[in-house]
Protein backbone atom coordinates (compact mmCIF):
# COMPACT_ATOMS: atom_id res chain seq x y z
CA UNK A 1 0.00 0.00 0.00
CA UNK A 2 1.40 3.10 -0.87
CA UNK A 3 0.32 6.97 0.99
CA UNK A 4 -2.25 7.56 -1.52
CA UNK A 5 -4.65 4.70 0.07
CA UNK A 6 -5.91 6.82 2.90
CA UNK A 7 -6.59 9.20 0.21
CA UNK A 8 -8.48 7.58 -1.92
CA UNK A 9 -10.57 5.64 0.73
CA UNK A 10 -11.73 9.23 1.74
CA UNK A 11 -12.99 10.11 -1.62
CA UNK A 12 -14.91 6.82 -1.77
CA UNK A 13 -17.01 7.53 1.09
CA UNK A 14 -17.42 10.80 0.42
CA UNK A 15 -18.53 9.89 -3.45
CA UNK A 16 -22.10 9.84 -5.02
CA UNK A 17 -22.49 6.09 -4.62
CA UNK A 18 -25.85 6.53 -7.05
CA UNK A 19 -23.63 8.48 -10.04
CA UNK A 20 -21.50 6.78 -12.33
CA UNK A 21 -18.57 8.16 -15.48
CA UNK A 22 -17.89 6.64 -18.63
CA UNK A 23 -14.43 5.54 -18.34
CA UNK A 24 -12.12 5.28 -21.81
CA UNK A 25 -8.96 3.17 -20.67
CA UNK A 26 -6.44 2.78 -23.70
CA UNK A 27 -3.05 2.37 -21.61
CA UNK A 28 -1.81 0.14 -18.80
CA UNK A 29 -4.78 -1.07 -17.11
CA UNK A 30 -6.05 -2.63 -19.87
CA UNK A 31 -3.26 -5.62 -19.14
CA UNK A 32 -5.56 -7.77 -16.46
CA UNK A 33 -2.66 -9.32 -15.04
CA UNK A 34 -0.68 -6.30 -14.58
CA UNK A 35 -4.05 -4.33 -13.16
CA UNK A 36 -4.57 -7.01 -10.94
CA UNK A 37 -0.84 -7.33 -9.14
CA UNK A 38 -1.27 -3.14 -9.00
CA UNK A 39 -4.94 -3.50 -7.66
CA UNK A 40 -3.29 -6.25 -4.54
CA UNK A 41 -0.16 -3.82 -4.18
CA UNK A 42 -2.35 -0.93 -3.11
CA UNK A 43 -4.84 -2.80 -1.44
CA UNK A 44 -7.74 -2.93 -3.06
CA UNK A 45 -8.46 -6.08 -4.22
CA UNK A 46 -12.49 -5.51 -3.39
CA UNK A 47 -12.58 -3.28 -6.44
CA UNK A 48 -13.43 -5.54 -10.13
CA UNK A 49 -12.90 -3.64 -12.98
CA UNK A 50 -15.66 -4.82 -15.51
CA UNK A 51 -15.20 -6.36 -18.72
CA UNK A 52 -16.09 -3.24 -20.88
CA UNK A 53 -16.64 -2.61 -24.40
CA UNK A 54 -14.33 -2.51 -27.06
CA UNK A 55 -14.29 1.23 -27.85
CA UNK A 56 -12.91 3.51 -30.85
CA UNK A 57 -12.05 7.44 -29.01
CA UNK A 58 -12.24 9.66 -31.85
CA UNK A 59 -10.12 12.91 -33.30
CA UNK A 60 -7.23 12.27 -31.04
CA UNK A 61 -4.11 9.68 -30.70
CA UNK A 62 -1.55 8.44 -29.06
CA UNK A 63 1.18 11.15 -27.62
CA UNK A 64 4.59 10.04 -25.69
CA UNK A 65 4.65 12.95 -24.03
CA UNK A 66 5.32 11.97 -20.20
CA UNK A 67 8.99 11.43 -19.34
CA UNK A 68 8.72 8.09 -16.67
CA UNK A 69 11.28 6.70 -14.02
CA UNK A 70 8.97 3.83 -13.41
CA UNK A 71 8.93 3.03 -17.24
CA UNK A 72 12.43 4.20 -18.29
CA UNK A 73 11.35 6.71 -20.68
CA UNK A 74 8.33 9.10 -22.31
CA UNK A 75 5.05 7.25 -22.18
CA UNK A 76 1.88 7.93 -24.10
CA UNK A 77 -1.35 10.30 -23.25
CA UNK A 78 -3.65 11.57 -26.04
CA UNK A 79 -3.51 14.74 -28.11
CA UNK A 80 -6.38 16.10 -30.44
CA UNK A 81 -5.89 15.16 -33.50
CA UNK A 82 -8.90 15.43 -36.41
CA UNK A 83 -9.38 11.81 -38.23
CA UNK A 84 -7.21 10.04 -36.26
CA UNK A 85 -8.56 7.64 -33.38
CA UNK A 86 -7.13 5.56 -30.47
CA UNK A 87 -8.97 1.92 -29.27
CA UNK A 88 -9.23 0.96 -26.26
CA UNK A 89 -12.39 -0.07 -23.60
CA UNK A 90 -15.10 1.41 -22.21
CA UNK A 91 -15.93 1.05 -18.52
CA UNK A 92 -19.13 1.98 -17.19
CA UNK A 93 -16.99 3.24 -13.51
CA UNK A 94 -19.79 3.45 -10.16
CA UNK A 95 -19.46 6.87 -8.62
CA UNK A 96 -17.63 5.31 -5.32
CA UNK A 97 -14.99 3.81 -7.54
CA UNK A 98 -14.08 6.56 -9.64
CA UNK A 99 -11.53 7.53 -7.05
CA UNK A 100 -9.59 3.81 -7.58
CA UNK A 101 -9.36 5.01 -11.18
CA UNK A 102 -8.20 8.14 -10.59
CA UNK A 103 -5.18 6.62 -8.67
CA UNK A 104 -4.85 4.08 -11.25
CA UNK A 105 -4.16 6.65 -13.90
CA UNK A 106 -1.81 9.22 -12.13
CA UNK A 107 -4.63 12.13 -11.27
CA UNK A 108 -3.56 11.43 -7.26
CA UNK A 109 -0.07 12.51 -7.81
CA UNK A 110 -0.66 15.58 -10.65
CA UNK A 111 0.92 12.94 -13.21
CA UNK A 112 -2.06 13.11 -15.61
CA UNK A 113 -5.53 15.03 -15.90
CA UNK A 114 -8.98 13.61 -17.18
CA UNK A 115 -10.45 15.11 -20.01
CA UNK A 116 -13.62 14.19 -22.05
CA UNK A 117 -13.19 12.29 -25.81
CA UNK A 118 -16.03 11.15 -28.05
CA UNK A 119 -15.90 7.43 -28.42
CA UNK A 120 -17.93 5.04 -31.03
CA UNK A 121 -19.05 1.91 -29.35
CA UNK A 122 -21.55 -0.65 -30.43
CA UNK A 123 -22.09 2.07 -33.55
CA UNK A 124 -22.88 4.72 -31.03
CA UNK A 125 -20.98 7.96 -30.35
CA UNK A 126 -20.69 9.14 -26.55
CA UNK A 127 -18.58 10.91 -24.42
CA UNK A 128 -16.23 9.32 -21.83
CA UNK A 129 -13.53 10.50 -19.87
CA UNK A 130 -9.95 9.24 -19.97
CA UNK A 131 -6.71 10.24 -18.73
CA UNK A 132 -3.59 11.98 -20.27
CA UNK A 133 -0.63 13.88 -19.66
CA UNK A 134 -0.44 17.26 -17.65
CA UNK A 135 0.30 19.67 -19.37
CA UNK A 136 2.51 20.67 -16.56
CA UNK A 137 4.33 17.58 -16.68
CA UNK A 138 4.37 16.84 -20.66
CA UNK A 139 8.05 16.73 -22.16
CA UNK A 140 9.51 15.25 -25.54
CA UNK A 141 12.63 15.32 -24.10
CA UNK A 142 13.99 11.26 -23.58
CA UNK A 143 13.73 7.87 -25.44
CA UNK A 144 10.38 6.50 -25.54
CA UNK A 145 9.87 3.34 -23.01
CA UNK A 146 10.54 0.19 -24.70
CA UNK A 147 9.37 -1.36 -21.40
CA UNK A 148 6.02 0.85 -21.48
CA UNK A 149 5.27 0.09 -25.38
CA UNK A 150 5.52 -3.42 -24.35
CA UNK A 151 2.61 -3.40 -21.75
CA UNK A 152 0.49 -1.49 -23.74
CA UNK A 153 0.70 -4.32 -26.55
CA UNK A 154 -0.23 -6.59 -23.84
CA UNK A 155 -2.80 -4.62 -22.71
CA UNK A 156 -4.46 -4.40 -26.24
CA UNK A 157 -4.02 -7.92 -26.73
CA UNK A 158 -5.72 -8.83 -23.20
CA UNK A 159 -8.52 -6.46 -24.32
CA UNK A 160 -8.72 -7.83 -27.89
CA UNK A 161 -7.98 -4.58 -29.49
CA UNK A 162 -7.77 -4.55 -33.79
CA UNK A 163 -4.81 -6.32 -34.59
CA UNK A 164 -3.98 -3.26 -36.89
CA UNK A 165 -4.25 -1.11 -33.75
CA UNK A 166 -1.55 -3.18 -32.43
CA UNK A 167 0.30 -3.18 -34.67
CA UNK A 168 0.85 -0.08 -34.59
CA UNK A 169 1.06 -0.28 -30.91
CA UNK A 170 4.14 -2.31 -31.44
CA UNK A 171 6.07 0.56 -33.68
CA UNK A 172 5.78 2.70 -30.28
CA UNK A 173 4.46 5.44 -32.48
CA UNK A 174 6.50 5.57 -35.66
CA UNK A 175 4.67 5.19 -38.57
CA UNK A 176 6.64 2.82 -41.06
CA UNK A 177 8.34 4.29 -43.95
CA UNK A 178 6.56 4.27 -47.31
CA UNK A 179 8.33 4.38 -50.29
CA UNK A 180 7.69 7.54 -52.73
CA UNK A 181 6.15 6.32 -56.47
CA UNK A 182 8.76 6.72 -58.72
Amino acid sequence: MDSHYDQVMKARSQADTAASKFYFAYSTILDRAAFEEWRAQHGYEFFELPEGKLAEALDVDLVYDFPSRWWGGRVAGLRDAPGQSVFGRLFEIGGQDWPIIQHKEGAVTGMCVERLVRVRVEGLELRATAFTTSPKRASSEGPISTRFVEALVRGAESARLPAEYIERLRRGGVEPERNPSP
